[in-house]
């Protein structure tokens, strides 16, 4: 179908536009949308599938042709002045490597740079009309607030054809009308029209279109079934037909991606000597057992290489790959749903949601080990796809990769949990309950079962939450504790407010005051917010205690645990920070600070910023006055009680090796708990000290 035309201009509308800086055009019945000056004929739609009315493909038509926009240099800025070009207020996000799929013809844009003020996307800078190195794979989409511009009646969005689409897709058991356990992993397939469900002949269908359907919900991979029993079985029902011809390739994100056909509505045979099609899924281990299946092997042989860290949800996070050993994230370059889908099946999802970019599920640190990863969306490990490797130069934290994951229908979200006052309550139903995280309900945490041990019921005895979509995730600069630590006879004259604050060992107690000296190991603490919310203190400025030695309010009584253990985790000595104050020391370039702790200010840390404890500052050490000669490790834990919130607590922890001669120490091989491969984290702890590094 031809695009319908917008505009007829008048000799009068065009008269006028040579008077004026702008005008109004005569529009035809079927569209109103006004044209402003500037935009020069042009004219603009979203395309691509699947989408919402308001995001898509950008494609504009300039001298009877259909372009794209090619994603390099591409802002949140240029995103609103199209949105605006297409009858919305503004944008609330961009899409790159074509999300929305390639488009084809001409890439009319590519550098587009807009400062978001400018009323036609003519006046944004550009390598201008035409001049691109760019292919379809980084066609530009863009993500408009649903809401039009005052005086459009309607948006000037066309699309290609007017055909439709497949909005949903979902398993219909064909047997057994009984309860049946969730997640669905078998039956006829059915996909949502605006007509409402319907079934897809299974004419050429293929193990491929299997996959692509299997990966929309949520499962990794499909399986053969008993396609002579389905197709007698079909012989007794009545059947709706909607859909035919379905043609993927295999590598598709979604269903609407792939060839297919609908049946018109004057077809009055559908389907001859056909039947509806039928799909088998293969569920991950976590989702075979709640699905009732036969409970397959918990973990894969072998360690993964792949991991997501920082979502707020299963299924979701920033991409990490293991490499020597050691884990790193990856650049967004050229990442795009057909690697995030990779990631998502090697883990034991569906195919990808979203492939995310800009460090949308937050930055990670250490080595950045992948860029410009290509993938087919047939390989079995993100490994497996062409890859650069890159150094330091190349890429920032800032442009790690992310995903989100299509997760199988479990009907958790229909079991309610609920958190009230609970001054009325008279029965106490789950105690000790311990949870890994990555649980899909309560059901499936560690708990004392049907013995409970928390008989007294009352608002005292009972657990609540507050939920939030996004949380902080701290972490320790493990490179600069190494650097920084040293050993320090300092003068107990010296130590009194530190004693105050029980900053000392135990045996200080009976020591000589004012004359000897305590043996420290002092060191710096860094410690980032690399989540998506601000870290604050747990209690409320009105039980802050002030502390006259350090001259500030403490705004946490346990922050951080600071410890000297034995290869058999045997704690030697300890940390006695009282309390602590939090602030911003230092942000990244494009962040301000929001806390400090001088003048009872506020206390905790943004996002993109670090609390720095500097080793010459007060209590920032462990006494290690009483410790003998020996191989040893230094842990530091931060937030180890819990008590604020974090999208990840795998990385709270640090370790490092350390010698202590009883007169020199060496402190090498520091690391985040969760930074090393299982088998580098055995040889750590198996040879602590074992090594000829620094002399400290």
């Amino acid at each position: 179908m031809r695009p319908v035309s917008v505009w007829q201009w008048s000799l009068w509308g065009l008269l006028l536009c040579l008077l004026c800086s702008s005008c109004l055009g005569s529009p035809s019945p079927s569209t109103a949308p006004e044209k402003r000056a500037g935009s020069q004929g042009l004219r603009f739609r979203l395309a691509g599938f699947p989408r919402k009315p308001f995001e898509g493909r950008v494609e504009i038509q300039r001298a009877g042709e259909w372009g794209t926009i090619c994603d390099d240099d591409f802002t949140l800025q240029a995103a609103h002045v199209l949105c605006r070009e297409l009858g919305f207020t503004e944008a609330t996000g961009w899409t790159h490597s074509a999300k929305y799929g390639p488009g084809t013809g001409r890439i009319w844009l590519d550098n587009l740079s807009c400062s978001g003020t400018e009323r036609s996307v003519t006046e944004c800078a550009s390598r201008g009309w035409g001049n691109s190195d760019c292919t379809h794979d980084e066609d530009a989409g863009v993500i408009c607030k649903d809401e039009r511009l005052p005086g459009f009646s309607d948006s000037n969005v066309i699309e290609v054809e007017h055909h439709l689409q497949v909005e949903e897709v979902r398993l219909r058991p064909a047997v057994g009308r009984g309860r049946r356990p969730l997640p669905v992993t078998e039956g006829l397939v059915e996909v949502r029209v605006p007509d409402g469900w319907s079934q897809v002949c299974d004419k050429g269908w293929s193990a491929h279109n299997s996959h692509v359907v299997c990966g929309m919900l949520g499962f990794p991979s499909e399986k053969r079934v008993n396609v002579a029993f389905y197709r007698l079985l079909a012989q007794r029902q009545q059947h709706s037909f909607g859909l035919h011809g379905v043609a993927c390739v295999g590598t598709e994100a979604h269903l609407s991606l792939c060839s297919l056909e609908f049946y018109r509505a004057n077809d009055t045979t559908r389907c001859p000597g056909g039947a509806p099609a039928v799909v088998s899924c293969v569920p991950s281990p976590l989702y075979a057992a709640s699905s009732g299946q036969k409970k397959q092997q918990s973990k894969p042989q072998g360690e993964a290489r792949v991991r997501l860290k920082g979502g707020a949800h299963p299924g979701e996070g920033r991409v990490e790959v293991l490499k020597a050993g050691t884990w790193g994230t990856v650049c967004d370059r050229k990442w795009d749903l057909q690697a995030a889908s990779v990631v998502c099946r090697e883990l034991g999802f569906g195919s990808a949601r979203e492939a995310l970019s800009g460090a949308r599920m937050g930055q990670g640190m250490g080595a950045i080990h992948l860029s410009e990863v290509r993938c087919s969306g047939q390989e079995p490990s993100l490994w497996k796809c062409p890859h650069r490797n890159i150094t330091a130069e190349d890429c920032s934290h800032s442009q790690d990769a992310g995903v989100r994951c299509n997760l199988p229908y479990t009907g958790v979200e229909t079991k309610e949990t609920w958190y009230w006052d609970s001054g009325n309550i008279t029965e106490v139903v789950m105690s000790g309950v311990h949870c890994t995280g990555t649980e899909l309900s309560l059901d499936q945490c560690a708990h004392h079962g049907t013995h409970v041990a928390c008989k007294r019921t009352g608002s005292h005895f009972t657990a609540g939450v507050i939920c939030s979509e996004t949380a902080s995730d701290l972490l320790l600069h493990s490179a600069l504790v190494q650097e920084t630590a040293y050993i320090e006879d300092r003068p107990l004259h010296m130590l009194y407010c530190a004693a105050e604050e029980n900053c000392l060992a135990s045996s200080a107690r009976s020591a000589n005051w004012p004359y000897g000296h305590r043996r420290l190991l002092r060191f710096s603490s860094q410690i980032h917010n690399l989540g998506r919310a601000d870290f604050r203190p747990k209690a409320g400025r009105h039980s802050w205690v002030w502390h006259e030695c350090h001259g500030h309010y403490h705004s946490m009584d346990i922050f951080t645990h600071y410890d000297i253990l034995t290869p058999n985790g045997t704690k030697v000595a300890e940390g006695h920070k009282a309390s602590f104050c939090l602030e911003d020391t230092e942000c990244q370039e494009d962040v301000s600070k929001r806390y400090e702790c001088a003048n009872f200010g506020e206390q905790g840390i943004t996002v993109g910023c670090w609390d720095l404890y500097r080793h010459d500052i007060d209590c920032q050490w462990i006494d290690i006055t009483d410790v003998k000669p020996g191989n040893y490790i230094l842990q530091v834990v931060i937030n180890p009680n819990f008590e604020v919130a974090e999208s990840d607590f795998t990385n709270n922890a640090m370790k490092c090796n350390c010698k202590y001669d009883g007169h020199r120490i060496w402190v090498h091989n520091c690391h985040i708990g969760d930074a090393f491969s299982e088998e580098a984290n055995r040889r750590f702890e198996r040879y602590p000290g074992q090594t000829s590094n620094q002399i400290i």
